[in-house]
């Protein structure tokens, strides 16, 4: 372990490429799309397309932040500059919170998936494992994360490639033995909207979570060889991945399958290869899933580790936590990320429909507090740099203030209407919960700091003024 405090720039130009593609492709698009498209008929394709235009925008405004300060903690220090101390540090410990969670959910799913193949050895068991394999390619540098990364990306590009190739192949009557839907999936069973306009909003506020993970781009191109060049290629290519992996996928398979379809809710994607005859289909797409998983636990401890490492370089978290090893690894913070995770994956087990539960709704909101902060982030300190006549080279915001200003209101929006679906009124509340838990923390800890000089919780509240 060194005494150094900055971790190395190792990332290339491809790993952060492909760890914003891992970021958008995960196991909810092969497994979670199938449960939108039954609740909102093919009219699921607008709501991703109108949540996936929201990203993009938060995105946009996340680059443009980055290419004047590429920083590991990304929004949380867009928070802190713009909005205030006590926001970067809300920020930065309710997306750390919300990783463990996910670190947990898919170590879990991972160690399922694997006990299928191999059953003698217990889930718990495998998860461990998964999590603790991971949890080295982590710590033994920046670049094998990134190698990790870039494989798993590709094998999930080749999957939902060879997946949409398949789909159209039958759409457009390619493959022998099959019969070409053409529009009757779209236009029968009660046409485009069977379930109104409503459904669409609904869609919309389910089918934002998925794309959450495009942000950790911003993140790892602060640790690459030339961040300003990372972060405009990977929020530039935003948009295609979203039209492409999502928009493009889902409309396939709504024009592929009945909206009402069982088969749906099962697998969309083993559905359809099914109907071409290929065989262990099912056995396909488990794989398929679980290098999803893998790839979602690999990000997923990269970026805690970045997150704390960040938030103790700003004393918001044990100073112990700020320092790297030689290699440029934040190791310390990797391990209290990893043990704090597998905590939580333990609750999973020996208390799945209470405390664990608790926990992923706590969580459930996390995502549209961490999009509000971004944006209003960007408003603030995009105002302070044009009265300050400071120019904005490389990446900008379209239409700055209106599309901004249009972005809070509907994360907005968003946010408060999930205290009126049932499906999503605990995650609403739990989560405005915990950010008071955490908001009183960073007043007590405000309070009882020492005040040093040369205090860096202080001074983080400084610069945010």
């Amino acid at each position: 372990m060194g005494n150094k405090t900055e971790s190395h720039g190792k990332l290339k130009q491809r790993h952060v490429s492909m760890i914003s593609i891992a970021g958008i492709i995960g196991a909810g698009l092969f497994v979670g799309s199938g449960s939108v498209i039954n609740a909102t008929g093919p009219a699921a394709v607008v709501s991703y397309a109108a949540a996936g235009l929201l990203v993009v925008l938060l995105m946009r405004m996340l680059g443009e932040m980055a290419m004047v300060n590429p920083d590991k903690g990304s929004f949380a220090t867009y928070a802190q500059q713009g909005i205030g101390a006590w926001a970067g540090y809300a920020v930065g410990w309710l997306y750390w919170f919300f990783w463990l969670i996910v670190i947990a959910i898919e170590a879990t799913a991972g160690g399922a998936i694997v006990h299928e193949w191999l059953p003698s050895v217990p889930i718990w068991l495998l998860s461990l494992i998964l999590t603790f394999a991971l949890t080295l390619t982590n710590l033994f540098s920046v670049k094998s994360f990134g190698e990790f990364e870039y494989w798993f990306a590709m094998i999930k590009i080749v999957a939902i490639v060879a997946f949409m190739g398949i789909g159209l192949a039958i759409i457009f009557g390619l493959i022998p033995g099959t019969s070409s839907p053409g529009l009757a999936n779209l236009t029968g069973h009660g046409g485009f909207m069977p379930k109104g306009t409503n459904s669409i909003f609904l869609g919309v506020i389910t089918v934002i979570f998925s794309y959450f993970g495009a942000e950790i781009a911003a993140i790892a191109a602060s640790e690459s060889e030339n961040p300003a060049k990372a972060i405009t290629t990977a929020i530039r290519s935003v948009v295609w991945r979203i039209l492409i992996f999502y928009i493009g996928s889902v409309a396939i398979l709504v024009t592929l399958l009945p909206w009402n379809s069982a088969d749906l809710l099962k697998s969309p994607y083993v559905t359809m290869l099914e109907m071409v005859n290929i065989p262990a289909a099912a056995q396909i797409m488990n794989l398929v899933v679980l290098v999803s998983v893998l790839s979602c636990l690999n990000s997923a401890l990269y970026t805690n580790s970045r997150m704390i490492l960040s938030l103790a370089q700003k004393g918001q978290a044990p100073r112990a936590l700020a320092k790297v090893s030689k290699s440029g690894v934040p190791a310390r913070a990797v391990w209290i990320s990893t043990a704090a995770a597998y905590v939580c994956a333990i609750f999973s087990f020996v208390s799945p429909d209470k405390l664990f539960l608790f926990l992923v709704n706590a969580s459930g909101a996390i995502a549209l507090i961490v999009y509000l902060a971004i944006a209003i982030s960007h408003l603030r300190l995009r105002k302070k740099m044009n009265r300050a006549n400071q120019p904005i080279k490389g990446m900008k915001m379209w239409l700055f203030p209106y599309l901004t200003y249009v972005t809070i209101a509907v994360i907005t929006v968003i946010f408060l209407s999930m205290a009126f679906i049932d499906s999503m009124r605990s995650q609403f509340f739990l989560t405005l919960g915990l950010t008071a838990v955490v908001l009183l923390s960073y007043s007590f800890i405000k309070k009882t700091n020492n005040k040093r000089p040369d205090d860096q919780f202080s001074e983080s509240e400084n610069i945010a003024k």
